[in-house]
């Protein structure tokens, strides 16, 4: 095996202190849904006769939930929806979304080998997301990685989401450890909000997606890949 597959492939090191819990964000941090999400947006705008808009645009979009998406996406290539019509093109691009929840959705590079490394060394996992909880969990076990973790609370578990702190705070709360030795894992504002308000250390991959910048969202680490991140917690315990 050539050097640089053996380090791709090779399982990173945890070493003490060790958390008490890594929760995780989904779209944009474990899973790059962008493809699928896209596909579900353009299929909304082109039953009303719009442009599609690109995987690129459709990737600053991801992270307020699909309505969000539907409705950035109408007012991108002309005119914004009143509610009514935008919940009737949101619904119909949820039904497609949840039909082709995993067509070509992937792993970001090093995340099975991050959440290995993490299960051998007994730090519970969780994923806290804004994605309808559902949906997240069949997206975790279309990619046979749903027996990772120990919770999984999307957008539509409680009455508030991320960046609200509850949602965070929940989450950990669901795996029953300390959550003042939590780390959260994201890729946007939203989660560095949501741990900010929660008291948490949050750790942002710069490979997910924001409009921002990743080392300007203010977490307190910045990780270029997973390969990194055992340092990143250390860092931040």
């Amino acid at each position: 095996m050539p050097a640089e597959a053996a380090k791709a492939n090779a399982f990173p090191s945890f070493n003490a202190p060790l958390p008490s819990a890594v929760v995780f964000d989904l779209d944009g941090t474990l899973v790059d849904t962008a493809p699928d999400l896209c596909a579900a947006t353009n299929f909304a705008l082109t039953s009303a006769g719009r442009d599609e808009v690109s995987a690129d645009a459709v990737r600053g979009l991801i992270g307020g939930g699909l309505r969000r998406m539907i409705q950035l996406g109408f007012e991108t290539t002309g005119e914004a929806l009143d509610d009514p019509e935008l919940d009737r093109h949101w619904a119909s691009a949820l039904a497609y979304y949840s039909q082709n929840l995993s067509a070509n959705s992937r792993m970001f590079e090093g995340v099975i080998q991050v959440l290995e490394a993490l299960a051998m060394a007994q730090v519970p996992m969780a994923v806290c997301t804004n994605k309808p909880t559902l949906l997240a969990k069949r997206l975790l076990a279309d990619l046979r990685i749903d027996y990772y973790f120990g919770a999984v609370l999307g957008g539509d578990a409680l009455s508030v989401r991320k960046p609200d702190s509850a949602h965070l705070v929940s989450t950990i709360g669901a795996l029953g450890v300390d959550p003042k030795r939590a780390v959260m894992i994201g890729d946007s504002e939203v989660d560095v909000n949501a741990a900010r308000n929660s008291s948490v250390p949050v750790i942002v991959v710069s490979f997910g997606y924001t409009k921002i910048p990743a080392v300007e969202l203010g977490a307190d680490r910045v990780i270029d890949s997973y390969a990194e991140l055992p340092d990143a917690i250390a860092a931040v315990m």
